[in-house]
């Protein structure tokens, strides 16, 4: 029997998740809007409240200027929302069930990746 290595496994996971990208979902990302939705889903999974201004802060990300006209890209093309706070002036982005359903799909190539 041959033996599985780890990058078998994480070359079946990439297969399996080019073949999410046939299905009807969200528009694709762009690398900076990615990195910015995995600022966010990290965000949320320790329950820390990203505003617009904390992530339009990210010296890592680029310039304020850019990283906003990211944000709206990803809004318009439904991945990420903006909830109230109780400050008016400031919103805090979430995820859309969109994107939750895109991390679920995700998760579930990582399983069967695993399975061979």
């Amino acid at each position: 029997m041959k033996k599985t290595r780890p990058a078998d496994i994480y070359v079946r996971f990439l297969q399996l998740t080019e073949a999410l990208r046939g299905l009807p979902s969200l528009p694709e990302l762009d690398p900076l809007e990615e990195r910015i939705l995995a600022l966010v889903a990290r965000a949320g999974q320790t329950e820390q409240r990203l505003s617009v201004r904390d992530v339009m802060g990210t010296t890592e990300l680029g310039a304020p200027a850019t990283v906003h006209n990211r944000l709206k890209s990803m809004r318009e093309k439904g991945w990420i929302m903006l909830a109230d706070t109780e400050d008016t002036r400031r919103k805090r982005i979430e995820l859309t069930q969109a994107a939750l359903l895109h991390f679920d799909r995700l998760s579930q190539c990582m399983v069967r990746a695993t399975e061979g």
